[in-house]
């Protein structure tokens, strides 16, 4: 296999690693709290920022509404999240944390909050300030296919000379 099929080589695999591993240690840690980090990121994002549309969470979130949606039923199920069609646009569907939903989120903080503790203690204080600056960066980086051509024509053109 040559070096650019190994997942040290490719971006998006180490981020996806990265990802896998980081969640699955906070889904842990929310876990007495019946929250896994993704209902607990949008319970918390619609508590602190109040009602919002699907499509407007899901912006926030950088997820696609798809996805979105899949993690809110069960949400919706258990009465932490109320969706109901918004009052200006009836096809429009408007997100709202219950009051079970924001009780939860107030005693899943705690796993939060240890997860947090935890990963800047292991990592390194600096090192993790550090990691999120760069992850900022990468969230705010201008990435496109058409870009991602046009990028890799103008590299072929200058292997081929």
């Amino acid at each position: 296999m040559s070096a650019e099929m190994t997942n040290s080589f490719c971006t998006c695999a180490a981020v996806r690693q990265v990802s896998r591993h980081v969640t699955q240690f906070y889904d842990q840690c929310l876990a007495p709290f019946g929250l896994r980090v993704t209902q607990f990121s949008i319970l918390s994002r619609l508590q602190r920022g109040g009602p919002k549309s699907i499509n407007s969470l899901a912006s926030e979130l950088l997820m696609d509404r798809t996805t979105l949606a899949r993690n809110l039923r069960p949400l919706e199920r258990e009465g932490l999240l109320k969706m109901a069609a918004d009052e200006t646009d009836r096809r429009s569907r408007v997100l709202t944390v219950t009051p079970a939903g924001a009780k939860r989120v107030e005693r899943a903080r705690e796993g939060w909050r240890k997860a947090q503790n935890h990963f800047e203690h292991a990592y390194g204080g600096k090192r993790t300030a550090a990691l999120r600056e760069l992850l900022e960066a990468v969230v705010h980086t201008e990435l496109s296919v058409n870009r991602a051509q046009a990028s890799s024509k103008t590299g072929a053109r200058v292997q081929q000379r």
